[in-house]
């Protein structure tokens, strides 16, 4: 095996297309996304007899707690390599990316692999020494997705009864309208409706140009569209689906909560999986999920049996890995853990 930088974009999404488990945030996009966005990447691939193998987009990440390399839902693997090769796959990626670690004063590796949950996965992350990290990285450990190969009438069979009656309710109700948007001109729009939401939440809402940054960047290829929710001309609802090989992911949501009785969120999403389907689409995530019966009180409870209701199924991953570099680690270890039990995460 031998590992080195990869600068073709054809090469690396063409690789990413051979791979189901994957999400945009290891595609060619996202790297130039965090390029603009002034973090510093490198995307470094695995090759076996000149055969890309894996990839796996860094990024680095300087936070107040400390310095470390991120490699969100990644990296990528071939899912046909045996467990042994895995295994050397990413006992390789984390040679190389100590150097570079220790170049850029880094205390830890991230990595948010997409390596379904099983105990034959667990002990290769334990054997090359990685330590679980003390909270989730910013992209999820778990997901609930849908097959959106089937037909329009077989999607709505296959909902939960609820779920499918104000999906028609909402659409009979002539006061409201959902919108679809490429406009450059919608990310304002959409930011008002987040800042609403955040401050009735108490949450901090990504930024205005993180926002910019993501759709500019995506809507380069024609992959992100806003959807809007509008109750009487007003926007009450919004969502930023990005549409990448074959999967639709429901990524950015915000909606008043004064009209939560009109369930408008329920028709946005059946018009986003509609879209996602016109686009080529045959699956769509919805972006996160934790079991609501095992934990009913945490955050995402609520918005995972809104997601459920649509039909589908949860994919589990190995949770959230840390490979040491340095003993400042056990800063950043402290100060999140205390925030993961402050939000209860």
């Amino acid at each position: 095996m031998e590992i080195k930088e990869i600068i073709s974009k054809d090469e690396w999404e063409g690789f990413l297309a051979q791979c189901a488990n994957k999400t945009f945030l290891q595609s060619w996009s996202w790297g130039d996304f965090n390029e603009r966005s002034g973090n510093k990447i490198w995307r470094v691939g695995v090759y076996i007899n000149k055969k890309l193998i894996s990839a796996g987009l860094a990024v680095k990440v300087s936070a107040r707690r400390g310095t470390f390399l991120f490699i969100p839902h990644g990296p990528i693997v071939l899912e046909t390599l045996t467990a042994g090769d895995k295994k050397e796959v990413l006992e390789l990626l984390m040679v190389q990316l100590s150097e570079i670690a220790k170049q850029e004063k880094a205390s830890f590796i991230r990595v948010c692999p997409l390596f379904i949950e099983n105990e034959q996965h667990v002990d290769i992350f334990m054997d090359l020494g990685f330590h679980q990290a003390p909270m989730h990285a910013s992209a999820y450990e778990a997901t609930w997705k849908l097959d959106i190969y089937s037909t329009e009438d077989d999607l709505l069979k296959n909902m939960r009864k609820t779920t499918r009656y104000l999906i028609k309710k909402v659409a009979e109700n002539s006061d409201i309208s959902i919108e679809i948007s490429t406009n450059p001109k919608s990310i304002e729009i959409y930011q008002q409706l987040n800042k609403k939401v955040a401050r009735r939440k108490r949450f901090v809402p990504f930024s205005d140009e993180f926002i910019k940054n993501e759709f500019d960047i995506f809507n380069k290829d024609g992959q992100v569209a806003f959807l809007f929710g509008k109750y009487k001309g007003e926007i009450v609802a919004g969502a930023m689906i990005i549409f990448w090989q074959g999967i639709g992911f429901y990524h950015q949501a915000a909606s008043l909560g004064k009209f939560a009785k009109l369930s408008i969120p329920y028709l946005l999403q059946w018009e986003a999986i509609k879209e996602a389907k016109k686009r080529g689409c045959t699956v769509y995530d919805f972006w996160g999920f934790i079991d609501p019966e095992k934990h009913p009180r945490h955050p995402w409870a609520g918005p995972t049996l809104f997601k459920m209701g649509f039909g589908g199924y949860s994919e589990n991953y190995i949770k959230t890995q840390d490979f040491i570099i340095s003993s400042k680690y056990w800063i950043n270890y402290i100060i999140e853990r205390g925030r993961s039990i402050r939000r209860r995460l």
